[in-house]
């Protein structure tokens, strides 16, 4: 084969390169973050707040670091960019002052500890450090079904399992509504349709809307690289 000759990304790395694609200083950092937020998240939120769509972002970017695996990397990049996207824009918007959706109100709330927003600025450098990786690992076509059969478990388990809106007054912090299978507010559900044809029409919404454009853009940038020396 021609060193030059570029080769989709599942056969582009079919054999292990000889030298590793993430810095490992990148991946202890990394892991030093997971580790500090993960036990404060689970006492703060309990651990079904790791079923959101972000968290569990979070989560497989560490293992595709570690692996170096670009259908790891390339999951969550396909999941997440367009609504993590929306999170960076609406957080730029509050930091001059505008108001655009308030999703990100609470990282400005005095009120709230410092700790806790400082962690969760993960929502807005996440998105890019995925990029980054896809730069670095190349871009798994397979990852469009990966994710999008990840994301209906998820959201059948949070429709059929967790609570609806609004969180308990004995236990504010607990997680409701969790990635927005009963609307787009944690104070009540949506009532503009039956929440059987909510959750239906969120299934279908997901992966023809949010995934599938990720997905061909992803590929169109990343998706063939040469093979490794």
């Amino acid at each position: 084969m021609s060193p030059s000759r570029a080769v989709p990304t599942g056969q582009a790395h079919a054999e292990p390169s000889r030298h590793p694609r993430i810095p490992l200083w990148v991946k202890l950092v990394y892991s030093a973050y997971v580790a500090v937020l993960v036990p404060y998240y689970w006492a703060a939120y309990g651990p079904t707040n790791f079923l959101y769509f972000c968290d569990v972002a979070l989560l497989m970017a560490l293992a595709a670091m570690w692996a170096e695996s670009p259908l790891l990397a390339s999951m969550p990049a396909v999941g997440i960019l367009v609504p993590q996207a929306l999170w960076c824009a609406d957080f730029l918007a509050e930091l001059v002052g505008l108001h655009l959706t308030g999703m990100t109100g609470y990282m400005f709330d005095p009120n709230l500890v410092l700790l806790t927003r400082g962690l969760s600025f993960f929502h807005f450098w996440l998105p890019f450090l995925l990029v980054w990786l896809v730069w670095r690992l190349g871009y798994d076509r397979r990852a469009l079904a990966g994710w999008t059969g990840l994301a209906w478990g998820l959201v059948l388990v949070c429709f059929f399992l967790l609570p609806p809106p609004p969180a308990p007054a004995d236990d504010p912090n607990k997680p409701v509504n969790v990635n927005y299978v009963y609307g787009f507010s944690d104070k009540r559900p949506q009532e503009w349709m039956p929440a059987g044809a909510y959750l239906a029409l969120l299934m279908v919404v997901l992966p023809l809307g949010i995934f599938l454009p990720t997905h061909l853009l992803l590929q169109k940038l990343f998706g063939y690289r040469a093979p490794q020396p």
